[in-house]
Order: structure tokens, then C-alpha cells, then sequence
């Protein structure tokens, strides 16, 4: 099998991949399954070195928000009410809104995003999801709004750490439409296609496509990367999603895509001191796109629980709630009644604003 990727030259192009598409960074995985009786379901590991002590927060609709850029920040109300994924309640990293679109940020060390000098108002980089989620219902919205670039991404430093966070978004909605948005060289650069179905780190997402391609040319059934590099992720996670069968059921497609996810996770304290970009994976979810449900795990407790938006107050003035989950806390089942009143947190204000 060597000797024939060798000889027709795929095997070269696959070890470039791995030796040069491999960047430092903190890895994470998002799929998309798309499957009978419009059946879509977005699932995604949240992977880092760190605890980034997540917890879960409802939010519901007509929440005065601001970028926290200081007094040049963008401001909105929010139309729809979300169910959010948070890293040390300061940014909201991944959840669903009410109308079943999707917002997961992941890990992008080659993200240079362009120099705010405070010519349009700015928006924190811990506020993007949560902008996405407040504002819109489907990707063409979205993807039709930040080509406007009527504000700036303003980053910072990494909690706990001497690094800029650099990030990348995908954004998904209950058609199975799909958009993953970079900045690259100061430049915002959106990939729009519901075939964009996975996304990992690095490298961008251009090359993550190409060297997908590589592997389709060898087939999934022949040999698969193994490593939990993000490339390798990728490649398995296209090869799976589409490997496991379609079906309406959304217990089945809900363990399906968790199946999926976990075959592209990080076993539980590996680390790599030269390859930062293998990390612990903390959390799992399943957002359920159709039924309006946000399947969620860790890695430390044994049980998969979920948010059913049915059971949800989203209306304007309903009280925020938040699901804790940093002290090892268990859930079984539907655990909205589990969410306690608590303020809304804040989004992390850059220290330099002029980063």
C-alpha cells in the first residue's frame, strides 16, 4: 500500500501535510451530520491544556449588549435567546440559539487579526459567539452582516498565559448551512458552503480542505490518520461523519455524532511539551438543530445530559440562568431546572485595545 502511494505521489503530499500543517496551538474538532426528515445535528470536543472552567448559561431575548472595547465598542440587543458553552465566564465560546443556529470557536494560531486603530467600533474576541448567537438565524445572515466589517476583532492575551488568543469561528444553521471565518494577514477570509461540514485548528481552512482531498484519493476504508494531530482529526472526522448511517432518529444520530467526536478526542491528561496542539479534551456537545436541543459532556463526570429549549423561558426579562459545572457537578437527563439565577457575565475587556 506504501509503495503505491509513494508511486503515484499522494504519500509525499500526505507527509508534507503532517510535517508542515502541524502548528502550535490548543486543539478542538467540529462536525456536522446531516441526516433523514432534515435532521441536522452539530457536534464538537473542547480541547486545552488548562481547565478553561466552563459552565453553562441560558440567556434569553432583549439583552442590552456591548464588544467591551471601552467607549468605541459596537453595541446590540439580542433578538434571539441561546444556550452557551462559556471558558471562565468571560467568553462564550460555543452554543445554539432558538433558531437552531450554531457558533463554535476554535483554536487558530495563524489568525492575525487587522490592528484596531479605532476607526469602526470594536468587539472583543471573547464576544464573537456570543454577537452570532444573539443576532442571527441562519448563515447567509451572518455571513452577509461581517462582510460588512462595520466592526473590528479585538483579541488579548490567553487567560493564564503569555499568547495572544488567536481563534477561528464556524457557524452553522437548521438548513445545514455552513461558514467558517478567519482572519488571515489583517483580513477577514469566510469559506461558505453547507458541504463545509468539519473544521479542526490548524492549518487554515483551505489547506485543511486540500489535504482532506488527499486522503479521499486513498479511501477511509484503506488506512486512516491516526494521531491526534489536527489534521489527522479532519481527515477522520470527514471520513466518519459520513460514514455512519443517515437516520431520523435523534437518539441514534445524537450517539452517532458523540461517537464521531470522541473518536477524534484526546484521552484525558496527554499533553506533548513540543506539540502544544495536543491537549486534554474537556467537554463534549451535540447541538440538535432541528429539535432545538444542546447535548453536553465532560470529561470528569459520567453522565450526558442536555438543555431542551422547549423547557426554556427565552422571553424578553426572563432571569439569565447558569448551570455549574466546575466542582465536578452531575446531571442526568433534561437539566434545565438545574440552572440557577445568576448575572450575566462579561465579556473579557482587552487590557490594550490597541493590540
Amino acid at each position: 500500500m506504501i509503495r503505491k502511494l509513494m508511486k503515484t505521489g499522494i504519500f509525499a503530499l500526505v507527509l508534507a501535510g503532517f510535517l508542515g500543517f502541524t502548528r502550535p496551538g490548543n486543539a478542538c474538532t467540529r462536525v456536522m451530520y446531516k441526516g433523514l426528515d432534515g435532521l441536522i445535528l452539530t457536534g464538537r470536543s473542547m480541547d486545552w491544556k488548562n481547565d478553561i472552567e466552563t459552565n453553562l448559561w441560558i440567556f434569553p431575548r432583549g439583552i442590552n449588549r456591548d464588544g467591551a472595547t471601552g467607549a468605541n465598542t459596537i453595541k446590540w440587543k439580542s433578538k434571539y435567546g441561546s444556550v452557551v458553552a462559556a471558558a471562565y465566564d468571560i467568553c462564550s465560546t460555543d452554543g445554539m440559539n432558538e433558531k437552531g443556529f450554531v457558533a463554535n470557536l476554535l483554536w487558530l494560531v495563524e489568525s492575525e487579526y487587522p490592528k484596531w486603530d479605532k476607526s469602526k467600533p470594536g468587539l472583543s474576541i471573547a464576544g464573537w459567539v456570543q454577537y452570532m448567537l444573539d443576532n442571527f438565524a441562519t448563515v447567509k445572515e451572518a455571513v452577509a452582516e461581517m462582510r460588512k466589517e462595520q466592526f473590528m476583532i479585538v483579541t488579548d492575551k490567553t487567560p493564564g498565559e503569555d499568547r495572544l488568543a488567536t481563534l477561528h469561528l464556524s457557524i452553522s444553521d437548521a438548513t445545514g448551512d455552513n461558514a467558517v471565518l478567519e482572519y488571515l494577514n489583517g483580513k477577514l477570509v469566510i469559506h461558505e458552503d453547507p458541504a463545509y461540514n468539519v473544521m479542526t485548528n490548524s492549518p487554515t481552512f483551505d489547506k485543511q480542505l486540500a489535504l482532506n482531498e488527499y486522503w479521499k484519493e486513498i479511501g477511509g476504508t484503506t488506512m486512516l490518520p491516526g494521531t491526534n494531530r489536527a489534521a489527522d482529526r479532519f481527515v477522520r472526522a470527514s471520513f466518519y461523519i459520513d460514514a455512519i448511517p443517515k437516520t431520523a432518529d435523534q437518539r441514534v444520530g445524537v450517539a452517532s455524532v458523540f461517537s464521531v467526536v470522541r473518536n477524534c478526542s484526546v484521552p484525558y491528561g496527554i499533553s506533548t511539551e513540543n506539540q502544544p496542539n495536543i491537549s486534554t479534551t474537556r467537554w463534549r456537545c451535540v447541538s440538535d438543530q432541528k429539535n432545538l436541543v444542546y447535548f453536553f459532556e465532560t470529561a470528569l463526570t459520567p453522565n450526558t445530559f442536555w438543555v431542551n429549549f422547549k423547557d426554556v423561558d427565552f422571553r424578553e426579562k426572563a432571569p439569565v440562568k447558569k448551570l455549574k459545572l466546575t466542582k465536578g457537578e452531575t446531571y442526568a437527563g433534561n437539566a434545565v431546572a438545574s440552572f440557577v439565577n445568576t448575572p450575566a457575565f462579561k465579556f473579557l475587556s482587552p487590557s490594550d485595545p490597541n493590540i
